[in-house]
Protein backbone atom coordinates (compact mmCIF):
# COMPACT_ATOMS: atom_id res chain seq x y z
CA UNK A 1 0.00 0.00 0.00
CA UNK A 2 2.80 2.44 0.87
CA UNK A 3 4.53 1.98 -2.48
CA UNK A 4 1.23 2.43 -4.32
CA UNK A 5 0.43 5.68 -2.47
CA UNK A 6 4.02 6.86 -2.88
CA UNK A 7 3.87 6.42 -6.66
CA UNK A 8 0.46 8.06 -6.92
CA UNK A 9 1.59 11.09 -4.89
CA UNK A 10 4.81 11.41 -6.89
CA UNK A 11 2.89 11.23 -10.17
CA UNK A 12 0.59 14.02 -9.05
CA UNK A 13 3.58 16.12 -7.97
CA UNK A 14 5.17 15.44 -11.36
CA UNK A 15 2.08 16.64 -13.22
CA UNK A 16 1.74 19.64 -10.90
CA UNK A 17 5.32 20.80 -11.34
CA UNK A 18 5.05 20.45 -15.12
CA UNK A 19 1.85 22.49 -15.07
CA UNK A 20 3.55 25.17 -12.97
CA UNK A 21 6.54 25.42 -15.29
CA UNK A 22 4.29 25.61 -18.35
CA UNK A 23 2.17 28.34 -16.75
CA UNK A 24 5.20 30.44 -15.86
CA UNK A 25 6.59 29.97 -19.37
CA UNK A 26 3.24 31.06 -20.86
CA UNK A 27 3.23 34.42 -19.07
CA UNK A 28 6.93 35.23 -18.78
CA UNK A 29 7.24 36.90 -22.22
CA UNK A 30 4.49 39.38 -21.25
CA UNK A 31 5.97 40.45 -17.90
CA UNK A 32 7.03 44.09 -17.86
CA UNK A 33 8.54 44.40 -14.39
CA UNK A 34 12.17 43.27 -14.23
CA UNK A 35 11.68 42.32 -10.59
CA UNK A 36 8.63 40.18 -11.37
CA UNK A 37 10.36 38.56 -14.35
CA UNK A 38 13.37 37.73 -12.20
CA UNK A 39 11.22 36.25 -9.45
CA UNK A 40 9.18 34.15 -11.89
CA UNK A 41 12.37 32.91 -13.58
CA UNK A 42 13.85 31.95 -10.22
CA UNK A 43 10.64 30.21 -9.24
CA UNK A 44 10.58 28.30 -12.54
CA UNK A 45 14.16 27.19 -11.85
CA UNK A 46 13.12 25.96 -8.38
CA UNK A 47 10.24 24.05 -9.99
CA UNK A 48 12.69 22.45 -12.43
CA UNK A 49 15.02 21.41 -9.59
CA UNK A 50 12.04 19.87 -7.80
CA UNK A 51 11.04 18.14 -11.05
CA UNK A 52 14.49 16.59 -11.22
CA UNK A 53 14.08 15.28 -7.65
CA UNK A 54 10.67 13.86 -8.54
CA UNK A 55 12.03 12.19 -11.68
CA UNK A 56 14.81 10.62 -9.60
CA UNK A 57 12.31 9.20 -7.10
CA UNK A 58 10.04 7.95 -9.90
CA UNK A 59 12.93 6.26 -11.69
CA UNK A 60 13.77 4.40 -8.47
CA UNK A 61 10.30 2.87 -8.83
CA UNK A 62 10.72 2.33 -12.61
CA UNK A 63 7.95 4.84 -13.29
CA UNK A 64 7.88 7.55 -15.95
CA UNK A 65 5.60 9.94 -14.09
CA UNK A 66 2.49 11.73 -15.25
CA UNK A 67 1.74 14.52 -17.68
CA UNK A 68 -0.79 17.20 -16.74
CA UNK A 69 -4.32 16.39 -17.88
CA UNK A 70 -4.76 17.67 -21.46
CA UNK A 71 -8.08 19.31 -20.55
CA UNK A 72 -6.52 21.18 -17.62
CA UNK A 73 -3.54 22.23 -19.69
CA UNK A 74 -5.78 23.38 -22.54
CA UNK A 75 -8.13 25.32 -20.28
CA UNK A 76 -5.16 27.01 -18.61
CA UNK A 77 -3.71 27.99 -21.98
CA UNK A 78 -7.04 29.38 -23.18
CA UNK A 79 -7.65 31.32 -19.95
CA UNK A 80 -4.14 32.77 -20.07
CA UNK A 81 -4.36 33.83 -23.69
CA UNK A 82 -7.85 35.34 -23.40
CA UNK A 83 -7.01 37.30 -20.24
CA UNK A 84 -3.68 38.50 -21.64
CA UNK A 85 -5.36 39.55 -24.92
CA UNK A 86 -7.79 41.70 -22.94
CA UNK A 87 -5.18 43.14 -20.57
CA UNK A 88 -1.52 42.24 -20.90
CA UNK A 89 -0.43 43.97 -17.68
CA UNK A 90 1.64 42.58 -14.84
CA UNK A 91 -1.54 42.70 -12.77
CA UNK A 92 -3.13 40.14 -15.10
CA UNK A 93 -0.02 37.96 -14.95
CA UNK A 94 -0.10 38.10 -11.15
CA UNK A 95 -3.79 37.21 -11.14
CA UNK A 96 -3.25 34.21 -13.45
CA UNK A 97 -0.25 32.95 -11.49
CA UNK A 98 -2.05 33.38 -8.16
CA UNK A 99 -5.07 31.43 -9.42
CA UNK A 100 -2.80 28.65 -10.69
CA UNK A 101 -0.89 28.47 -7.42
CA UNK A 102 -4.09 28.31 -5.39
CA UNK A 103 -5.48 25.51 -7.56
CA UNK A 104 -2.17 23.65 -7.33
CA UNK A 105 -1.98 23.91 -3.54
CA UNK A 106 -5.58 22.77 -3.22
CA UNK A 107 -5.01 19.76 -5.47
CA UNK A 108 -1.73 18.79 -3.82
CA UNK A 109 -3.22 19.00 -0.36
CA UNK A 110 -6.10 16.81 -1.51
CA UNK A 111 -3.61 14.24 -2.82
CA UNK A 112 -1.62 14.40 0.43
CA UNK A 113 -4.83 13.57 2.30
CA UNK A 114 -5.77 10.84 -0.19
CA UNK A 115 -2.37 9.11 -0.30
CA UNK A 116 -1.63 9.03 3.43
CA UNK A 117 0.46 5.87 3.18
CA UNK A 118 3.04 7.53 0.88
CA UNK A 119 6.59 7.46 2.20
CA UNK A 120 7.98 10.43 4.09
CA UNK A 121 10.36 11.46 1.30
CA UNK A 122 7.49 11.74 -1.20
CA UNK A 123 5.39 13.66 1.30
CA UNK A 124 8.38 15.95 1.77
CA UNK A 125 8.52 16.58 -1.97
CA UNK A 126 4.80 17.36 -2.02
CA UNK A 127 5.22 19.75 0.91
CA UNK A 128 8.13 21.47 -0.84
CA UNK A 129 5.93 21.98 -3.90
CA UNK A 130 3.06 23.29 -1.78
CA UNK A 131 5.42 25.76 -0.09
CA UNK A 132 6.86 26.85 -3.43
CA UNK A 133 3.36 27.51 -4.76
CA UNK A 134 2.26 29.29 -1.56
CA UNK A 135 5.32 31.52 -1.61
CA UNK A 136 4.79 32.38 -5.27
CA UNK A 137 1.15 33.33 -4.66
CA UNK A 138 2.20 35.55 -1.76
CA UNK A 139 4.90 37.23 -3.87
CA UNK A 140 2.40 37.93 -6.65
CA UNK A 141 0.13 39.89 -4.29
CA UNK A 142 2.26 43.00 -4.68
CA UNK A 143 1.38 43.08 -8.39
CA UNK A 144 -2.39 42.57 -8.08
Amino acid sequence: MQENDTLKLLRECDAGVKMGVASINDVLPDVRSDQMRSYLSDCRNQHEILLSDIKQKLSEHCDKGKEPAPAAKGMSWIKTNVKMALDDSDKTVADLITDGCNMGVKSLQRYMNQYKAADSESKGIANRLIKLEDDLAIEMRRYL
